[in-house]
């Protein structure tokens, strides 16, 4: 059985997308922040103005998020690398442990209640938020930790709650890598990078664990809804480079600022639908 939308619902649905992929596309470049972070909320919210299943808005939202980030990273990973600003050495040692944390978390989705991963999004999107708010970034050690254990667990970490976020690489990755003091330009590249390989398994663990849900909208494969994504991918790919050249050429201060406040806004609202 599958959900039924009306002809305004698509129009809404179709609007509301657009104008959510424009400014993803845009923030995924310019601040590494990942466009899922966008994303999942707008989508969120649009599921829930309309007749919609509640028990499966959140997890449609992430896993649909998720699978734009697959083609916005490619685009903002291009853009990065052709200046210089991806660390190909740290991407490569921490591929594995972000895509098997990533492929966890896409896994374990369907034993996590839409509340859960609210309660998710929004207390790592306060601390983004406050983050991205901070004048001074956080800075724990002049290097990255030379520790195997370590990394693994850094990086599995990265990939397990992004995946349950529907969000990038640039969310988590860029201010953990900022910590260990890696130059910001060159953290935004490689964040982006980490957002590829946090996608594709997550993805497929999404597909997996939404195969055969009822009352899922037409054209769903698993959780993720393809037209959906058919909407957002034009939009993220062409902004995403675009966002990519002001990150290098622009002071980002009040962007941040501002995007923090939105960021702060839409996580209390998200716990207050969790916990309301």
């Amino acid at each position: 059985m599958t959900h039924t939308f009306t002809s305004a619902d698509l129009v809404g649905i179709a609007l509301g997308l657009g104008l959510a992929a424009i400014v993803a596309g845009l923030i995924a470049g310019f601040l590494g922040v990942g466009g899922g972070i966008v994303l999942v909320p707008v989508l969120f919210w649009l599921f829930t103005l309309i007749d919609f299943p509640q028990e499966l808005s959140m997890h449609m939202a992430v896993a649909t998020s998720l699978a734009t980030i697959i083609f916005t990273s490619v685009s903002s990973v291009r853009a990065h690398h052709g200046r210089g600003s991806v660390d190909l050495s740290l991407v490569r040692s921490w591929a594995i442990p972000i895509g098997l944390g990533a492929l966890s978390g896409g896994l374990l989705a369907r034993l996590i209640d839409p509340d859960g991963l609210k309660v998710v999004f929004g207390v790592v999107a306060l601390c983004v938020a406050v983050n991205l708010a901070t004048p001074k970034s956080l800075v724990v050690s002049d290097h990255l930790p030379t520790s195997k254990p370590l990394n693994v667990t850094i990086a599995g970490t990265i990939g397990l709650v992004s995946s349950l976020m529907g969000i990038g690489g640039g969310t988590l990755g860029v201010p953990t890598l900022v910590a260990f003091s890696v130059p910001i330009r060159m953290a935004v590249g490689t964040a982006a990078a980490f957002g590829l390989i946090i996608a594709l398994p997550a993805v497929a663990g999404f597909v997996f664990s939404g195969w055969g849900i009822p009352g899922r909208p037409p054209a769903s494969l698993g959780y993720v809804s393809l037209p959906a994504v058919a909407i957002i991918i034009p939009f993220t790919i062409f902004l995403a480079p675009i966002g990519a050249r002001f990150a290098h050429s622009v002071d980002g201060k009040w962007v941040k600022r501002g995007f923090a406040a939105f960021l702060a806004v839409t996580a209390v609202r998200m716990l207050a639908s969790a916990w309301g």
